[in-house]
């Protein structure tokens, strides 16, 4: 009786076979999609940095609300003129951006830190698609977080902010610009922290350089010439997004981008990160 020798798989004979018989699945977009929403949602640290956004911006809007309910009585002309109901109540928003940038950093850098970002980039080779899949999925879920978050800390802010004080209503000017302006300021960093993550693809140094720009840059600039602080200073993230949230300014406030040309040029910054980061996924190895 003679039996058939077994045809060897190239696929099962050597990693090289392995990594080519994967590497011939036309894995599309649709499959990228899936993919990154899996690993969004499963990991802690996504539901961690989210709980912690809604007790910082709620928590914030609560706070602010009692407060200057009872510091209105003593409060100077000044401060009566350009008091702005409407940011007190979104004032938490800016914690939520330094925890959605850590977030966005982590959709990342976490795959670089642990090698797993091999094992992606075998499934799907096209390497800008990996990329714009994350981001499409990360952006999904920021807007919708900081939309429902923005919106929640205003109606808190609104609610215990209570006479003598002023309040806002949606129906005001600028006031609902401001609420979804929030939130859509929110989502944007937060792609601009992913599009650093895939630039310096280290957790702590993408993190570092977020904060930096966020947070120290402007206290930077700040201690530089007037002629210098104001002309450089209307174009940095934090003093776009301040504008974004208020409805008013204060006398003494630097000159500022309108808000929805500020936001427009935040978007530049979170395309222009991501678009680098992309060229050099394509040139560097994993």
């Amino acid at each position: 009786m003679t039996l058939a020798a077994p045809v060897s798989s190239p696929v099962a004979s050597t990693g090289e076979g392995h990594f080519a018989g994967a590497a011939t699945h036309h894995y599309g977009i649709a499959s990228g999609l899936r993919s990154e929403w899996i690993k969004l949602r499963t990991v802690r640290s996504t539901w961690w940095t989210l709980i912690s956004m809604v007790i910082l911006t709620v928590g914030i809007a609560a706070i602010a609300g009692v407060a200057e309910t009872g510091n209105w009585k003593t409060a100077s002309l000044p401060e009566r003129l350009t008091f702005d109901p409407t940011g007190v109540s979104l004032r938490g928003l800016l914690l939520s951006q330094l925890v959605i940038g850590v977030l966005g950093v982590l959709v990342i850098s976490s795959e670089y830190g642990t090698g797993t970002i091999r094992s992606t980039l075998a499934a799907i080779p096209n390497r800008p698609l990996v990329l714009v899949t994350k981001a499409a999925v990360f952006a999904a879920v920021a807007v919708v977080v900081g939309e429902v978050l923005s919106f929640a800390g205003f109606f808190v802010g609104q609610t215990l902010l209570t006479s003598p004080a002023p309040h806002a209503t949606l129906l005001q000017p600028n006031v609902l610009r401001a609420v979804v302006g929030g939130g859509l300021t929110v989502a944007v960093l937060g792609l601009f922290a992913l599009g650093l993550a895939s630039i310096v693809r280290h957790t702590a140094g993408a993190i570092t350089t977020y904060v930096g720009v966020l947070l120290v840059m402007p206290i930077i600039i700040q201690a530089l010439p007037s002629t210098i602080s104001h002309a450089v200073g209307k174009y940095l993230p934090f003093n776009i997004s301040d504008v974004m949230t208020s409805t008013r300014h204060a006398f003494d406030q630097a000159p500022s981008l309108s808000p929805w040309t500020g936001f427009a040029l935040l978007c530049g910054y979170a395309v222009t990160a991501l678009a680098v980061g992309g060229w050099l996924m394509v040139r560097r190895d994993a």
